[in-house]
């Protein structure tokens, strides 16, 4: 039997610690929704751990929604709505190894739904969020890990406009998990301009009420990731049998 896979042991247990201390603070009321957290540094030193650490359970958390950063100002805690916790579906995830397919193949069950219902359904308000979220994958191609993050946060915001909080919050679940098993491969050379542009176009079509062309460019922009990520594993595999070999 294969050894279970744990946390990355220079990241995964440091930036775990991060996100426990956030969840903590946020459970005994210490941190409200709104409230700015303490900047880096001093989150670094209270918690003896490094700024990248910090930095790393930072951004796992924004991917979840439990934080928001405003730029120029900090991170805040979420005041939106309550969110789900991807906790009990990663751990089933683990339980039963849920397949890449499978993965995506919820996601299209619920997330070209979504798309279509924010078409119809999306407010001013929401329109700008999807905005924000785009124009911040624009501002993040050179930098993976904060792409995903905005990558996220756009699916996540295309579901609160399709006004279903029982959608949006199966959205946030299966969204959780997406982040943290594609976190890890994230660095890896993509066309981040072309899937920023993807989602400029789903974005315009659910800002102009078009709502078979919003379905349709989220189906085919999900069934497109998984053929990449698909096309990822089969280089690697080959570039490690590769190496085995000389």
């Amino acid at each position: 039997m294969a050894p279970v896979e744990l946390i990355n042991p220079t990241e995964g247990v440091a930036s775990g610690l991060v996100i426990a201390h956030i969840r903590g603070l946020i459970l005994r009321g210490e941190l409200q929704p709104g409230q700015r957290l303490l900047p880096e540094r001093e989150l670094a030193r209270q918690m003896g751990v490094s700024r990248p650490s910090v930095r790393a359970g930072l951004r796992s958390l924004r991917a979840k929604g439990v934080l928001t950063t405003r730029h120029g100002s900090g991170t805040f805690v979420s005041d939106g709505p309550p969110r789900l916790d991807s906790e009990p579906l990663n751990f089933l995830a683990a339980l039963h190894g849920f397949t890449r397919h499978e993965m995506f193949e919820a996601r299209r069950v619920l997330e070209v739904s979504a798309a279509g219902m924010a078409a119809e359904r999306g407010t001013s308000k929401a329109i700008v969020a999807l905005a924000d979220a785009v124009t911040s994958m624009f501002a993040t191609l050179d930098d993976p890990q904060a792409f995903l993050v905005h990558d996220i946060r756009f699916h996540r915001a295309v579901a609160t406009a399709a006004a279903n909080p029982i959608l949006a919050s199966l959205v946030e679940m299966v969204a959780g998990i997406f982040y943290e098993r594609r976190r890890r491969t994230a660095d890896r050379a993509r066309d981040l301009r072309g899937v920023a542009d993807v989602h400029h176009r789903i974005y315009e079509a659910i800002r102009d009420h078009d709502r078979p062309t919003a379905e349709r460019l989220m189906s085919e922009h999900l069934i497109e990731a998984e053929a990449q990520q698909d096309a990822e594993d089969l280089e690697n595999r080959g570039s490690r049998t590769a190496d085995s070999m000389k």
